[in-house]
């Protein structure tokens, strides 16, 4: 008894790699968005020298805190917009998302003393952020 295996057709492949690379630059938008409007309410916390932030006295890269507000709050914008504009999926909004990412992960590793626990999250989400506008390969994205 011979079993006849029908393989799946190249639209159906073509269909699901197109939902699956949808997804990750939605997730990413998304995650984008809201990593956005927390390093905003970071830059304005650090802007207000609030007291949530440490004081490391001997950290190699010290900076004023209301320098690194500004820098958070500019950054968050930027975030915010370019994730945004991820939902249409553009070339160019994904290589700038991949950019803003890459600078938020080295702003948060650079701010590591004086906010440490969020600065490690925040290094861990903008790197998944990145991977999903990696993956998504340009022809996947269009129909």
């Amino acid at each position: 008894m011979s079993q006849t295996t029908h393989p799946r057709s190249t639209h159906d492949r073509s269909e699901a790699s197109l939902a699956a690379a949808g997804g990750l630059v939605v997730f990413a938008a998304v995650m984008l968005i809201i990593g956005g409007i927390l390093d905003v309410f970071r830059g304005i916390m650090a802007i207000a020298n609030d007291d949530i932030f440490v004081s490391t006295p001997r950290y190699v890269f010290r900076f004023d805190l209301t320098g690194w507000g500004w820098l958070h709050l500019i950054l968050g914008i930027v975030a915010i917009l370019v994730g945004v504009a991820l939902f249409k999926a553009p070339l160019w909004a994904r290589i700038i998302g991949i950019a803003i990412a890459a600078l938020l992960i080295i702003t948060n590793f650079l701010s590591l003393p004086y906010y440490p626990f969020w600065s490690i999250i925040a290094i861990a989400l903008y790197a998944f952020i990145i991977w999903a506008l990696c993956v998504v390969r340009p022809d996947e994205m269009t129909g």
